[in-house]
């Protein structure tokens, strides 16, 4: 899936080279995106300093939002909440993690699924796949949550078949004053259910207030952490709601100090990710060609109601989203933090 998928009419080419840093503390800005019709997000990933947090390359939280009093200008009449028509993904896994509400899933290999607050949904694009996200009539009145994209490496990502996997009953992890669920890999040896082709961490952490936790970590693996509710101290820094710190790699270990009204926040890393990446759209590749190639079989698949390497989203009331223009000049590569 992605909850919110990059429905930016413009949207900027991203290339990301994999490396190194060591244990770090480094302030990732959000900057607001609207995406369709009806959602403002908060990307964190792709950042202007840092594009890549292990496979994670994409990072959208939005919300909370009371869809029932919502009355800002990106409102549009009739319509409440997310809707987000059939548009296709390549090269990459969604993940949709939600804190609140309720959305509603479809996709080309026939899945249908409503997405639920503790309730893992992961999509597998491999060579090609298409999907809605849609707020139903009943959908509870509060929206909160994060759409997350996972790069496929190169020996599995135009072989894998497209699928859809959804977990109700994710493990989970009892700290001193703190509980986790493990959506993405394996934390504390605690190991999630969830399809990973690179060694990957993603958990949902909550700390009682006023309570210092240490999560252990891999050294292997580079890490961030997204703060959702309240805010926590790490080192000299206290990121607070909708912010990102990147920890860098190299760590057995974090301490995290949650505010007095306590904190919620994501832990997200992986292997440092060494492969080329050309982000475009809802598209991974390799280069531009790949891209372009990716974009004029999503244009056939809507004139012709689908093809073999884009299928239509069976069930959804309305149209396919149509990709925008590509750039006039050929997409270039940059590094994957500046």
């Amino acid at each position: 899936m992605g909850l919110v998928s990059d429905l930016e009419k413009d949207p900027a080419e991203i290339v990301c080279v994999g490396g190194n840093d060591g244990p770090v503390l480094e302030f990732l800005e959000p900057r607001e995106v609207v995406l369709g019709r009806t959602t403002k997000v908060r990307r964190l990933l792709p950042n202007k300093n840092r594009r890549m947090v292990g496979a994670w390359c994409f990072v959208d939280h939005y919300g909370p939002d009371d869809l029932t009093s919502r009355v800002d200008s990106y409102d549009v009449p009739g319509e409440r909440g997310m809707r987000v028509p059939p548009h296709p993904h390549t090269s990459l896994q969604t993940v949709s993690w939600l804190f609140e509400g309720e959305i509603e899933h479809r996709d080309s290999v026939g899945s249908h699924a409503m997405v639920r607050p503790g309730e893992l949904n992961i999509m597998t694009a491999g060579n090609g796949i298409a999907h809605s996200e849609v707020s139903t009539p009943t959908a509870p009145p509060m929206l909160h949550g994060a759409q997350l994209w996972v790069a496929l490496p190169d020996s599995v990502r135009t072989t894998v078949p497209p699928a859809f996997n959804a977990y109700a009953d994710l493990p989970t992890i009892d700290f001193d004053g703190a509980r986790a669920t493990v959506m993405v890999g394996t934390v504390a040896g605690v190991t999630s259910p969830a399809p990973a082709y690179t060694p990957l961490v993603g958990a949902d952490l909550t700390i009682d207030p006023g309570r210092t936790v240490t999560v252990p970590l891999t050294p292997s693996n580079e890490y961030a952490v997204l703060i959702v509710d309240g805010s926590v101290t790490v080192g000299d820094l206290t990121p607070s709601f909708g912010e990102m710190v990147y920890l860098g790699d190299g760590r057995e270990s974090v301490d995290l100090v949650a505010s007095d009204n306590g904190t919620r926040l994501l832990l997200l890393g992986g292997e440092p990710f060494e492969e080329q990446l050309v982000m475009w759209w809802n598209f991974i590749g390799r280069s531009h060609e790949e891209i372009v190639t990716a974009r004029e079989a999503w244009q056939e698949a809507i004139a012709a109601s689908g093809t073999d390497r884009f299928g239509m989203v069976p069930g959804y009331d309305g149209d396919p989203l149509p990709a925008p223009a590509l750039p006039a000049i050929a997409l270039k590569p940059r590094p994957r933090a500046r």
